[in-house]
């Protein structure tokens, strides 16, 4: 069974050749490269990973782009873009020529960015991302689920991810997933998937986290499993939890079917995005 790990960033230090804009903390004090990221998908058994540039080092992608390109087997990128930059509309074209760029990620939860999400600012954007077959991801909170679902009616042919199954930031067990009933109803849209990644963080439950399999098998039950995409965001669980959270799924889960695992933890993510990854 291909693993694949649909939400990972690593990230350089803040220098001044390459400074990060004043955003928010990254979620360790020291920067985590390509290299320590591989360390940790050998020893868990990981064998590729989206990497998803994070908005504490700005709008590049040059750091996923250059592990993409030494491991292309290993990684690829759902890339960062300005989309307030007039040059941006130009670049939708031609996004997925960059050799190991699947698509675009964007962060719609801060007071920044959700405006540009709910005063219909983007409409290009989804419309140019539909033309050029450009997959999105994006992360919203509950509330913003509507406006989400309104943008994958007007534009079937576009293919969405939420992030993390839209749980709001800070809260944990029956809290977290209070929305689960308001996400199902996207369902209904073929061209929206979600990601089910860093669960554990969402659960004051030690592992293997009984009751969030209660709530993956809802999502699961929802949105079939090609349509939910395992991931780990694992860079903000705890050192040496990542193995865990493989088996949480591989081993912990016997409802679970061999071959709905096998889409649920990698082979979904791949044809959802397009990666044609060798071991397919």
């Amino acid at each position: 069974m291909l693993i694949v790990d649909s939400q990972v960033h690593i990230w350089a230090a803040s220098t001044p050749e390459r400074p990060w804009p004043a955003r928010h903390a990254p979620h360790r004090p020291q920067p985590f490269s390509a290299d320590d990221l591989l360390a940790e998908m050998n020893a868990a058994g990981v064998d590729a990973v989206i990497i998803v540039p994070p908005g504490w080092e700005g709008d590049r992608n040059d750091l996923g782009l250059e592990a993409a390109r030494l491991h292309p087997t290993r990684f690829a990128v759902m890339g960062r873009l300005d989309p307030t930059a007039p040059e941006s509309r130009s670049m939708i074209s031609r996004w997925r020529n960059q050799p190991g760029m699947l698509g675009l990620r964007f962060t719609f939860h801060t007071p920044q960015m959700e405006p540009l999400l709910t005063e219909g600012h983007l409409d290009w954007l989804w419309s140019e991302a539909e033309k050029h077959g450009v997959p999105l991801m994006v992360l919203v909170p509950p509330r913003l689920l509507p406006v989400i679902a309104a943008v994958g009616q007007r534009h079937p042919g576009l293919k969405l991810t939420l992030d993390h199954l839209s749980v709001p930031r800070g809260k944990k067990d029956a809290e977290a997933f209070a929305h689960l009933d308001e996400l199902a109803k996207l369902a209904a849209l073929p061209n929206v998937a979600v990601k089910a990644t860093s669960l554990p963080h969402y659960t004051t439950e030690a592992y293997p986290h009984r009751s969030v399999h209660t709530h993956l098998r809802k999502v699961i039950d929802a949105f079939g499993p090609k349509r939910v995409f395992w991931g780990t965001d694992m860079t903000k669980l705890a050192p040496g939890s990542y193995r865990q959270v493989v088996t949480m799924v591989t081993e912990e889960m016997p409802w679970l079917a061999d071959e709905d695992k096998a889409w649920l933890m990698g082979r979904g993510i791949c044809e959802w995005l397009g990666w044609q990854h060798p071991r397919l």
